[in-house]
């Protein structure tokens, strides 16, 4: 029976922290992307954190790296936030262009 791989090591998460704290502008960001991708009902089980589940984390990883069990670059992490970043800004800015609709009456 094998362990199957969990979230980034303490080491990984303490630097990828360090990496978005010292970026204001990813701040909110950040916390949108852990919460989209943690755990359904992270809430009722320890340690109370928004983490995701372990076959998503694992998904991720094989996706990004190639193996379950590999740490995501903190280049790879800011990156992302950025890019989530500037995709959000663009569809928040078309949001409110939409065109009005028509009453047939």
């Amino acid at each position: 029976m094998s362990v199957e791989p969990s979230a980034p090591s303490p080491a990984t998460v303490m630097t990828v922290l360090s990496a978005v704290l010292v970026r204001p502008s990813l701040w909110l960001t950040a916390v949108g992307a852990v919460f989209r991708l943690a755990a359904p009902g992270w809430w009722r089980r320890r340690p109370f954190l928004p983490l995701p589940g372990n076959r998503l984390w694992r998904f991720r990883m094989v996706t990004a790296y190639g193996h379950a069990d590999a740490d995501p670059e903190v280049t790879d992490v800011v990156s992302y936030l950025e890019w989530c970043r500037s995709a959000g800004g663009s569809h928040r800015a078309h949001r409110g262009n939409r065109p009005s609709r028509a009453r047939h009456g």
